[in-house]
């Protein structure tokens, strides 16, 4: 068997070769000696192979795309509710079950990438999503749509995983923090296109025209197939854990006997970004609840909380005006979720994630006060550059936390049940805004600034007492080890009983 200097020169010199696009010289120097000068931004995504750069946009693209099919519903909703005879607050349940069968996708997709590759479960993920896209534009009745946008769930659910652990295992640790907060905003470029596609698609030619649209992310399984390689770590991985001889069952009880604390902190810092980033679904639920005669369309613009219905109730904000507004707060988590994925290379993952939530709390009375249309503009872009800039973290730091075998796993999980988690938190504001009503309207403004500045001190707390492995080693030496050590263990026990 060999010994652990064995298992770190195999790391060294033999894991990494030109299609991982990952240089020996840098796994070496990241080792040795972290980077203490900044590299520019430019060099950084200049300095990436075909190979990277091609695995990236893909990601990419499938994040916006996905992104961009789970606001259709949004968009159109008080169009399917006309159709089907129903109620919109009825009809937004398809977007709660959405969000209940995404950590369902993660784990399944997770499971099958980490079992077969990376590739192949993430082209048939997007075949999967893009199919139930184009089938959701031909649903007959409400029962039929539903089913669709439950099995939709599933696979927006491991997209994200799979897409994240690909990128980053293909590419170099200094591009990580960049790389990761570019590639968590396409949830952020998709909301901004299907806000354009409503306007040139859903107003002209119907609800159902956005669907079939949709379905377009398919084409990206072309690009898959042909430009993307398999991730060389992940098949270095199937090779070593053969070696070992221990069942792929056995390997998942040592990652729970082994990182059973990560995963339960992870899942909640991932649930506190959770909560200051998302108000999903149940805008409508609360439209309902108080029986204001609103324009549905405007609540479903919104990717954050309550925002749209407080500029609209409490502000009296026309539909141009708030359609400006959270496209400009959504251009805001663009830029931040790069900016503060660059500067968590540097600073670090847990010490960005706490000054971008310290800046947050202190941009939010510019988010709800001001009346002025541009000074909330600022706010509302400042607001979302911190919350997202924190977000963008999120896929460097899941894939660097995660149990090397189960990198396709363990942070799409992780990340959809804090999404699931989180899911209650417009519910919540919705409450809260009840009981403490202004100029009698529920206070939105007051509610969400109260609640996101409680998630950021808890998120400054988890971020205080986790851990970070920032350009870590992805190659498999820490659970070679501890599963040599197990099968070490077994293999003494069994001499001992025999004696």
């Amino acid at each position: 068997m060999a010994d652990k200097n064995e298992i770190n020169e195999i790391s060294f010199n033999d894991v990494v070769d030109s299609e991982t696009g990952i240089p020996k010289t840098t796994l070496r120097s990241t080792l040795i000696s972290r980077v203490e000068k900044p590299i520019n931004p430019w060099k950084i995504l200049r300095s990436l192979n075909k190979a990277q750069t091609i695995t990236f946009l893909a990601a990419f693209l499938g994040w916006t795309l996905d992104a961009f099919d789970f606001f259709t519903v949004s968009f159109a909703l008080p169009y399917i509710a006309k159709e089907f005879q129903m109620q919109p607050s009825k009809i937004s349940a398809s977007i709660t079950v959405t969000l209940m069968f995404r950590p369902v996708g993660a784990l399944i997709f997770g499971l099958l990438s980490d079992r077969f590759g990376r590739r192949y479960p993430l082209m048939a993920d997007i075949l999967l999503f893009s199919t139930m896209e184009f089938a959701s534009g031909f649903a007959p009745n409400f029962q039929s749509f539903i089913v669709l946008r439950a099995i939709f769930g599933l696979a927006m659910g491991g997209e994200w995983g799979l897409g994240a652990a690909l990128t980053m295992e293909i590419l170099p640790p200094e591009a990580r923090g960049l790389v990761s907060g570019i590639l968590q905003q396409g949830y952020a470029a998709g909301y901004i296109v299907a806000a354009i596609f409503y306007y040139l698609v859903t107003v002209n030619l119907g609800w159902r025209a956005m669907f079939w649209i949709g379905s377009f992310p398919a084409l990206l399984v072309i690009l898959l197939r042909f430009y993307v390689p398999e991730s060389q770590l992940w098949e270095r991985s199937r090779e070593s854990h053969k070696s070992i001889g221990h069942s792929w069952i056995n390997e998942i009880k040592l990652v729970f006997k082994h990182h059973w604390s990560k995963i339960i902190h992870t899942i909640l810092l991932m649930a506190g970004l959770n909560f200051i980033s998302h108000g999903k679904k149940n805008d409508h639920n609360i439209i309902n609840r108080y029986k204001r005669a609103l324009n549905y369309f405007l609540l479903s613009i919104g990717t954050q909380d309550l925002y749209p219905t407080y500029l609209k109730t409490q502000l009296l904000f026309s539909p141009e005006e708030i359609t400006v507004t959270t496209i400009v707060a959504n251009v805001g988590a663009i830029i931040g979720g790069a900016v503060c994925g660059y500067v968590s290379q540097y600073l670090g993952r847990r010490r960005t994630i706490i000054v971008a939530m310290v800046l947050l709390g202190a941009s939010l009375p510019l988010f709800v006060l001001p009346r002025n249309r541009v000074l909330l503009s600022v706010g509302a872009f400042l607001v979302y550059f911190f919350v997202q800039g924190a977000y963008g973290i999120a896929p460097a730091h899941l894939n660097e936390l995660s149990p090397p075998n189960f990198r396709g796993t363990f942070p799409g999980f992780t990340y959809q049940l804090g999404v699931l988690i989180a899911s209650s938190s417009a519910q919540i504001e919705a409450v809260l805004g009840e009981k403490f009503p202004k100029d009698g309207l529920p206070d939105y403004g007051l509610t969400q600034a109260i609640l996101t500045a409680c998630a950021a001190f808890c998120l400054i707390i988890l971020a205080s007492i986790g851990k970070e492995a920032k350009n870590v080693d992805f190659v498999e030496v820490e659970i070679v080890d501890d599963l040599k050590s197990d099968t070490k263990q077994d293999d003494t026990e069994k001499e001992s009983l025999h004696e």
